[in-house]
């Protein structure tokens, strides 16, 4: 995937996947009354709360994330989408992150998440209220995302 822009339509097909997902599990879109899929899918590049995901590999690796996330990871695009996503919480708190995934896949969503996670600069940072859920479109299980909009610094 390359970076969302208007040039590729801010990768309105993944966008479209996340919402449609979400509203499917969730019964609500990741952002209201937004106009057309390609407004859509910049609204949410540049949403005020982070939106990540990851696909469907033995080991996950990220294949989305909207400018908070990068800015919160202190990561560019092209390191973001080649990270194991694992590796965004430290090796004490994976096994915590695997459970979590288990259940998602297992029950769909789960909201109300919170985990302590760590930017490319050691900068560790706990999301708060969460929502973890699993992508579906036509072809099937895509993989998971995550969006939230709280989080504090340790």
């Amino acid at each position: 995937m390359k970076y969302p822009t208007e040039d590729n339509h801010f990768q309105l097909e993944h966008a479209d996947m996340l919402n449609s997902s979400y509203r499917r599990l969730l019964g609500k879109d990741l952002i209201a009354d937004v106009g057309n899929d390609e407004q859509f899918a910049s609204a949410l590049f540049y949403a005020p709360f982070a939106v990540v995901s990851h696909n469907t590999a033995a080991e996950p690796i990220f294949n989305y994330a909207n400018l908070t996330a990068l800015r919160l990871f202190a990561m560019d695009w092209d390191e973001f989408i080649q990270l194991p996503s694992k590796l965004s919480a430290e090796p004490v708190n994976q096994a915590e992150r695997q459970r979590l995934l288990a259940e998602v896949t297992a029950k769909g969503y789960i909201n109300n998440y919170q985990g302590v996670r760590i930017a490319k600069t050691g900068q560790r940072f706990l999301i708060k209220n969460a929502v973890v859920w699993n992508l579906v479109d036509d072809a099937g299980y895509q993989g998971q995302a995550a969006c939230f909009a709280e989080w504090e610094f340790l």
